[in-house]
């Protein structure tokens, strides 16, 4: 079941900064295909607004992954929709706690 579709609407600024982003091509590959996705699915004036199924099959990723994206960037903002998201609670405990 889709998640229903979230209004997306970014400054121009914002736009200009990950359209530069893309076109220097030195970040990671995720970051990277998290500003396609938020430019593709920009409904500002003047933006593309694709359909996530669209935007999922241009950026080669899953409808979820771009719903995903969509979502933190409307609720978190542009660095948390780039940037991975951080562990709930690590998959194991830490061998060595620092405390030495």
């Amino acid at each position: 079941m889709a998640m229903p579709q979230v209004s997306l609407r970014m400054l121009l600024e914002t736009a200009m900064a990950m359209d530069d982003l893309i076109r220097a091509g030195k970040a990671s590959a995720l970051k990277l295909a998290h500003a396609r996705i938020l430019l593709k699915a920009d409904q500002a004036a003047g933006g593309p607004a694709w359909a996530d199924d669209r935007i999922a099959d241009a950026v080669e990723v899953s409808v979820a992954t771009v719903e995903r994206v969509r979502q933190r960037f409307v609720e978190l903002g542009l660095e948390a929709a780039l940037a991975r998201k951080p562990q709930d609670r690590p998959s194991r405990e830490r061998k060595l706690d620092g405390a030495a």
